[in-house]
């Protein structure tokens, strides 16, 4: 047999004759009607192939058809399909995950703002700095390289124990360096760092056991930690508080490092539980194990793959540069701002990312590990005379095609919530804030803040996914250009932070305004790179297509005014607030219901392509 081809088994029976193109195909017609979309691509295709090269081979008795082999370029249509359909449902149970842990989180964040100051929630979010440096310094460049390997979950298992190695020290470097700056006047903080530092610890030592899910696309088990460590961070956060309010205890930040020791030990116990079955059935450990050393693909200390390291070294520098861009408002907030002033901000920046950690981060995150496995194979051009030398192999080809139709169908997806966030958005969200926050944090800056962050969304988003796209295909040269490019941006965000905030005095808003010099830069460059990247390879990429249509889009003009009017607001009037978002959210969903109705064809194809594997029906010719 064929090595390397898909099986499909337990396929029901059907004769067939071992002489003759014709008879071969009928079988493959009694095969199709009753089994999924895949087959009706095969079917179609065997039209286009020479009587010596059929797309197909049965194997074993001509009578009982148990297998059903697929080879040549029609394996990388499954391969790609594959990928998609792991990744689409992989995005699914993220984004479910995010929305439930997120909704939970919300909740108990309404209770603890009603115990909490704002010069409280400031400290917690520079407790929370701290435990987001050392794991974005120790596991980042990690995580990205791990996801550009193709094969060899004990590669990335071994790898993935640097994160350990290089986070712990780095933990209590960090401490040290909090514990000699100027300590918050708040109750019990230098407790609360210790416990992050413990929490920071017990989380990077989940992290081989992490990268092997990851690997091996166990979404589920991703869900199902997670969303067990929210729950037990939401029950221990808003636990110790409210038991110290009843107390008559002054706990300061204490509920917060409860919480995130909760979640760290429940990440490391439920990732080791789940994946330890996982290791003993395919073979490999979650422990460091020897790697044999091959001339293609070398070991260093017989643990460690030579070219996985330097790809990580390669984007350590990066994710250095990146850390300090992403990081940067909440660096330069701490740096310029009071504590009041940093709760303000940290509060509208938790409103205002929601979207951001629900939607977004989820499908960056499985885009990223499909665009890595999609285009794995692809070798760079070496120039542009020898384009069609270069354009690879019919695999190849349809796997390009793949990742240029999923990440135009997410930017196309994004362009849609971005219309929704910048037309709706700012004159909804000073209003929703005093619903879910009380009036005590809405006469604070946090609204004016959280109303600019809206126009912010749509940045946020395209970088995401486009820079998921750069991680995944780029290589070390290509790798390099970015990081210097970055360090062009910071230097250009940090004029731009230092003209908002210390001249214009704009405080959080002029934060919001850098970030979003500092996103639009990177979009230009990772569009940039994206539309070379498809170029060289043969196949096409266009940004305009990504865009909603003008039908949909062209209302937003006027909108937001509607909005200000209040129609109806003389009768809603008497039920105070809840009258007004009645009054605008009326005007909001028609214009909704507007851009759902002009984009509803294309949602349509982001259902049907999120459900590949769905079975059709036999009559259907046209594959989906």
């Amino acid at each position: 047999m064929t090595s390397g081809c898909f099986r499909i088994n337990k396929i029901s029976s059907a004769s067939s004759s071992r002489n003759g193109r014709s008879n071969n195909r009928s079988v493959l017609a009694k095969i199709l009607g009753s089994t999924t979309t895949i087959f009706h691509n095969f079917r179609d295709k065997c039209e286009e192939q020479s009587h010596d090269q059929l797309c197909c081979a049965l194997v074993k008795s001509q009578n009982d058809v148990n297998s059903f082999v697929v080879t040549g370029p029609f394996q990388a249509l499954l391969m790609s399909n594959s990928i998609l359909s792991a990744s689409a449902k992989g995005a699914t149970f993220l984004i479910l995950l995010q929305v439930a842990s997120r909704a939970l989180t919300f909740a108990v964040n309404q209770i603890l703002l009603r115990f909490l100051s704002p010069e409280l929630l400031g400290v917690s979010a520079q407790l929370e700095l701290f435990s987001i440096s050392v794991l974005y310094f120790a596991r980042e460049s990690l995580r990205v390289a791990l996801q550009r390997q193709a094969h060899g979950t004990q590669a990335v298992v071994n790898l993935s124990y640097l994160a350990l190695f290089f986070g712990t020290p780095l933990a209590y470097l960090l401490a040290l360096l909090w514990f000699r700056s100027d300590t918050p006047d708040v109750p019990y903080f230098v407790e609360a760092l210790v416990l992050y530092c413990l929490a920071t610890f017990l989380e990077l030592l989940s992290e081989p056991a992490f990268s092997a899910v990851q690997q091996k696309l166990l979404y589920k088990v991703r869900a199902s930690a997670e969303s067990s460590a929210t729950l037990l961070r939401c029950i221990g956060t808003c636990g110790s508080a409210i038991l110290a309010s009843q107390a008559g205890l002054d706990i300061g930040v204490l509920p917060f490092a409860v919480g995130q020791l909760a979640y760290a030990l429940a990440l490391l116990v439920v990732y080791s539980y789940k994946t330890w079955p996982v290791a003993k059935a395919d073979g490999f450990s979650l422990f460091p194990e020897k790697l044999p050393s091959t001339k293609d693909n070398p070991s260093l200390m017989n643990y460690f793959s030579a070219p996985l390291m330097r790809l990580t070294a390669s984007l350590s520098l990066q994710s250095a540069l990146k850390y300090i861009l992403t990081q940067g408002d909440s660096l330069l907030i701490t740096t310029l701002a009071s504590l009041a002033d940093q709760g303000a901000y940290a509060l509208a920046s938790n409103y205002g990312g929601l979207i951001a950690r629900m939607l977004f981060q989820p499908i960056e995150e499985s885009s990223r590990n499909m665009f890595a496995k999609l285009c794995a194979n692809v070798e760079p051009s070496a120039g542009a005379s020898k384009k069609k030398e270069q354009k690879g192999t019919k695999e190849q080809q349809q796997n390009l095609a793949q990742a240029s139709r999923v990440l135009s169908t997410i930017l196309h997806l994004y362009g849609i919530i971005s219309l929704f966030a910048v037309t709706l958005g700012p004159i909804l969200a000073p209003v929703l804030l005093s619903v879910v926050a009380g009036q005590k944090w809405s006469a604070t800056s946090a609204s004016r803040v959280l109303s600019t962050y809206c126009y912010y969304i749509p940045f946020l988003a395209i970088n995401g996914v486009t820079e998921a796209f750069v991680a995944a295909v780029a290589t070390n040269k290509e790798l390099y250009a970015q990081s210097v490019s970055m360090g062009i941006f910071f230097a250009l965000f940090a004029g731009s932070a230092w003209f908002f905030i210390g001249q214009l005095e704009m405080g959080g808003n002029g934060v919001v305004l850098a970030n979003t010099v500092n996103m639009g830069l990177r979009i230009v460059w990772n569009t940039w790179f994206i539309r070379r990247f498809f170029s060289r390879n043969g196949s096409a990429f266009s940004a305009l297509e990504t865009l909603p249509s003008l039908t949909a889009a062209a209302p937003a003009a006027i909108i937001p005014t509607l909005m200000q009017m209040k129609p109806g607001i003389n009768i809603l009037g008497r039920f105070g607030v809840f009258g007004e978002l009645v009054s605008m959210g009326a005007v909001g969903g028609v214009y909704v219901l507007h851009v759902l109705f002009f984009e509803r064809q294309f949602l349509i194809d982001c259902y049907r392509m999120l459900r590949p594997s769905q079975v059709a029906q036999p009559s259907q010719k046209k594959s989906v």
